[in-house]
């Protein structure tokens, strides 16, 4: 299984005790509907119960806060798929996509609000570009080792294979938790995964070639 190291674009050490109540404080708003872009910060510092020179001396600004947020999304998620190894199988597969299924569920809000800056805010932008691209490059590595192995077809472009994979996954896992029933959770990890599996790590070759 080749390595990836997963790049860090922003902290996502351990929080201090303020930190962690900004961050819980946020992500309890956006769940309650708030809009981030209509978020002040002197709403989150008091919903947090600290003072507005405290929210400054752990974030830059609100942009800042919310690329912290969806860093914690990003690496649970990348920290799930990648314990996945081919040699696991498409059902262990499910067992991941469902546990990033959670995950999701847990951020959706932040997940909303990063799409909702990305619309007017290239920092937000390029940042969710190279969070997604941790997951591109993992996968771009895990098919070519398969396809050095003789277990995934030769034919296959696994560059090609992966922005549909990775790409239309996300979008997908996205619309499923903001739109789907969570009874249905086990149902979309399983058929995510089997598109993954037959799909691409398993397609057959192309015998006509």
């Amino acid at each position: 299984m080749p390595s990836i190291t997963r790049r860090r674009t922003a902290s996502v050490g351990r929080p201090t005790s303020a930190e962690a109540e900004i961050l819980a404080a946020t992500q309890r708003l956006l769940i309650n509907g708030a809009n981030f872009t209509e978020l002040g910060v002197q709403q989150i510092s008091t919903e947090a119960g600290v003072a507005r020179s405290t929210f400054y001396s752990h974030f830059r600004d609100k942009i800042d806060l919310l690329m912290r947020l969806a860093t914690e999304l990003m690496a649970s998620s990348f920290d799930l798929t990648s314990a996945w190894d081919p040699s696991d199988g498409a059902e262990r597969l499910a067992d991941a996509f469902l546990r990033v299924v959670k995950v999701y569920r847990k951020h959706a809000a932040v997940r909303q609000a990063i799409a909702e800056v990305a619309t007017y805010d290239a920092t937000v932008r390029d940042f969710w570009s190279k969070e997604v691209n941790q997951f591109t490059d993992w996968t771009i590595a895990v098919l070519r080792a398969e396809q050095d192995a003789g277990r995934a077809p030769a034919d296959l472009d696994p560059v090609s294979a992966t922005r549909v994979i990775v790409m239309g996954g996300e979008r997908a896992l996205v619309d499923h938790v903001t739109a789907g029933d969570p009874g249905g959770d086990a149902a979309f990890a399983r058929e995510m995964a089997l598109t993954w599996w037959y799909g691409v790590f398993r397609r057959p070759a192309d015998r006509g070639r």
